[in-house]
């Protein structure tokens, strides 16, 4: 008995000799395949792949360093991870890309026309293209023009019908000149050509596309891919592209467009403070001119110009008092600023000026944050409306914040009024003890403590106008730029090698597949183990499939068939080596027609007669006979078996036909084909037919009808030793056999009863080519060929 492994082993044997089996096939559908790869990579539109690396700038990052604890757990700039992520959706915002795809121009596109497939011509194109109208309406225009260059000066232009330029009548064309205005359903435009190296081809022919730039912005924000590791603030932009120097340029573009939009938002908080300290500065320099021209008036009227001396000794011990009152009455004032700017009705912008100390840092940090919401609040805005829930919420925060500054603002001015109060009296404490000056001293003083006021008012915003206008110019990009975009220009789509070997696979795939399945619907028999797996009956051998030419095995055969014939031979003795003093009697059948039943009789008898053995073959299907066709009797005898049956006068040796060649070889032919088979075939002078000669020959064998389809066969099958029943290989339907073959061996209606295989393939479905000698010795008639060599024993 096989043991498991080596049955599993088997079977994987017969499955990849059943694939080899349609190597021709096989083969022929991976040629097939790597060829459709071959055509699919030479006109495929390739694509490009262009990589930029920049880095996000934090100021926040850099002034602040993240704990051990925050380092180790989220890594260096885990703070700063949702400003990355808010960059990246502002890189891919539809503002940024669309003012990239307007930069560059990427709306219009010219390409040259093949016959097969057409390229595109990025830089340098053979014609220009000139609007009339605004870019507002060309920015919504889609629409497709084509040319055929005609001369260096003229063209023709046609109506895009769905045809290619190669299938176009160009009587259909318009002619017309470059240079010329050309009238449109969106404006009239002018086409020029390039010059020299660059310059339109004649006879070349062009497709100019107009796209919408709304639907290049959509496929640019899908195939624009940012990525980011985590904690890290480097960005790596991809892009794949038709054309490399294209996603080159629009990667470039795309950072620039970037930073221009970044230090514009930053350029904003600066220029709302620079506006808000100018019109101080009017209001100061309007109040200081007002001062100055009534101490000018009262120093005429009251002649204050020259003082006693003593007067400014004694002013000496409050000077520290009056700049403490200048300085907190400034803070005031500028407090009243702030909140006359905040609480104005009329503002263009949210972003409150920042960097005018009011001598409280925390609120300086509040105005900054809020501004900082306001930034961000305004860049999504770019891209959303004011219910988006993001946008609702920054508008909460920026209420919030600026409550809390107007509140911060108050209870400083409150603090502040405080203190100069407090200065105020202690001022006043000081004054008392000059209450001896004279009125025009103390006139005197306090004229000039209001100039100093006003003066250190107006000095502190001209020093601040200054820092906002130093600071205008000197805001770096947010985006440093690690690597510009890089392309090695070579293709990163279609892959040619995963599509040969994608190629390579559907080759193998379909074709093995397909056998695949045919042969686990298959039900056929192929071999001798489907046969024996299917049937538990004696196996007598198998037949191997020859040409049809070669019907009949010879005296002298080297031939598999020949080989096979003479093991069956061999194993018939075996079986009837219990039958002695007689002939051995041997039937042959099947299951239906057409499965070699007679073919495997004629050789039979043939075979066993040429080693020497008398054999009468008696053909007893008489209702289609073959027999005398495949021995190659061309005379047909006037009587056989059934006149024998029928006509009680004549002889048994009366019907035997003598075979020409084969001097041991007899035959009673089925003779003329009666009404009634079956009722003849009862007749008890077939009996007397086979008693008769069992004396005379070594074998009878006799060729019966298919007992699938009738009776015939087992009417007369207790007259034989044997049953030889043949199969024939890629023809019976497996069930049908089944049904028919079962019952007859267990109910033993069929004597002894053997399985033969016919018409076996060798090698085909992985099955047969067992050898029969195959190969074993020389024949010595058989032709080398030219490339065999000759090998010694």
């Amino acid at each position: 008995m096989d043991s498991k492994p080596s049955a599993k082993s088997n079977e994987i044997r017969q499955s990849v000799e059943l694939f080899l089996s349609y190597w021709k096939i096989i083969l022929f559908c991976v040629v097939v395949a790597i060829f459709l790869g071959f055509t699919y990579l030479r006109y495929a539109t390739y694509e490009y792949s262009a990589n930029a690396t920049i880095k996000i700038r934090d100021e926040k990052q850099s002034k602040k360093l993240p704990s051990i604890g925050e380092m180790s757990a989220e890594g260096l700039f885990s703070d700063g991870t949702n400003k990355i992520k808010d960059e990246i959706e502002t890189l891919q915002s539809r503002t940024l890309i669309s003012n990239v795809v307007k930069n560059l121009k990427l709306h219009i596109r010219c390409f040259a026309e093949g016959s097969i497939k057409e390229r595109e011509i990025y830089r340098n194109p053979p014609v220009k293209i000139d609007f009339f109208a605004n870019d507002s309406v060309i920015h919504f225009v889609d629409t497709t023009l084509y040319l055929k260059v005609k001369s260096p000066t003229q063209f023709l232009a046609f109506k895009n019908e769905g045809k290619s330029l190669l299938d176009r009548d160009e009587t259909k064309g318009k002619l017309y000149s470059f240079g010329s205005r050309i009238k449109t359903g969106f404006g009239d435009m002018v086409l020029t050509p390039s010059s020299g190296n660059h310059a339109p081809i004649v006879g070349s022919n062009l497709k100019i596309t107009i796209s919408s730039v709304s639907k290049l912005v959509n496929s640019y924000q899908k195939k624009i891919k940012i990525s980011t590791e985590t904690g890290s603030s480097v960005l790596h932009l991809t892009l794949n592209e038709s054309n490399s120097y294209k996603a080159v340029d629009i990667l470039n573009e795309l950072v620039s467009e970037y930073n221009k939009d970044v230090l514009n938002e930053k350029e904003a908080v600066i220029k709302a403070t620079s506006e808000f300290i100018d019109n101080r500065l009017k209001q100061v320099s309007e109040e200081l001119e007002k001062v100055d021209y009534t101490a000018e008036t009262i120093q005429k009227k009251q002649g204050l110009t020259a003082l006693d001396s003593r007067a400014d000794l004694n002013l000496q011990t409050g000077q520290q008092l009056q700049s403490e009152i200048a300085s907190t009455a400034r803070n005031i004032q500028i407090i009243d600023y702030l909140q006359e700017d905040i609480s104005r009705t009329d503002r263009t912008s949210d972003i409150i000026p920042a960097g005018v100390a009011i001598g409280d840092a925390n609120t300086d940090q509040v105005i900054k944050n809020h501004n900082e919401l306001v930034a961000r609040r305004d860049n999504l805005l770019k891209n959303s409306t004011e219910r988006n829930p993001v946008v609702i919420q920054l508008n909460n925060q920026i209420s919030a914040l600026k409550l809390n500054i107007q509140n911060s603002l108050k209870n400083i001015k409150s603090s502040s009024q405080l203190t100069l109060n407090s200065l105020s009296r202690e001022n006043n404490r000081i004054q008392g003890r000059l209450s001896t000056a004279p009125t025009k001293q103390r006139q005197f003083r306090d004229i000039t403590r209001q100039q100093n006021i006003k003066e250190s008012l107006y000095l502190y915003l001209l020093e601040k106008r200054e820092e906002s206008a130093i600071k205008l110019g000197m805001d770096s990009p947010n985006a440093k730029i690690v690597d510009s975009a890089f392309s090695s220009h070579k293709p990163v789509a279609p892959n040619t090698m995963i599509v040969y070997i994608a190629s390579l696979l559907f080759g193998l795939g379909i074709p093995i597949a397909l056998i695949y399945i045919s042969d686990l619907i298959n039900t056929k028999l192929y071999r001798k183990d489907d046969l024996v797996d299917l049937l538990d009956i004696p196996y007598i051998g198998d037949v191997p499939r020859t040409s049809k030419k070669q019907k009949l095995v010879k005296k002298v055969d080297y031939s598999p068939k020949a080989e096979a014939f003479r093991i069956i031979k061999s194993n018939l003795d075996f079986m009837l080596r219990d039958v002695k003093g007689r002939a051995k009697k041997i039937f042959i059948t099947s299951t239906i027609p057409q499965e070699g039943k007679s073919h495997t009789s004629t050789n039979l008898a043939t075979s066993i007669a040429h080693s020497g053995k008398t054999v009468l073959l008696i053909e007893t299907d008489i209702r289609v006979p073959k027999i005398l066709d495949y021995l190659g009797v061309d005379e047909q005898p006037n009587q056989g078996l059934s006149d024998f049956i029928a006509d009680p006068s004549l002889k048994p040796q009366s019907v035997v036909l003598k075979h020409k060649e084969n001097e041991l070889l007899d035959i009673i032919p089925s003779g003329t084909i009666p009404p009634n088979p079956s009722e003849l075939l009862m007749n008890d002078r077939v009996v007397e037919l086979f008693k008769y000669f069992e004396d005379k020959y070594d074998y009878i064998i006799a060729d019966t009808s298919a007992v699938g389809i009738v009776s015939d066969t087992l009417l007369i099958s207790h007259l034989a030793d044997t049953f030889v029943y043949v199969v024939s290989a890629a023809k019976i339907d497996r069930r049908l056999l089944q049904h028919v073959a079962v019952p007859l061996y267990n109910e033993k209606r069929l004597p002894r009863m053997t399985m033969l295989l016919n018409g076996v393939r060798s090698g085909k479905k992985g099955y047969g080519g067992y050898g029969y000698g195959y190969g074993y010795g020389n024949n010595p008639n058989k032709k080398k060929k030219w490339y065999e060599f000759y090998k010694k024993s």
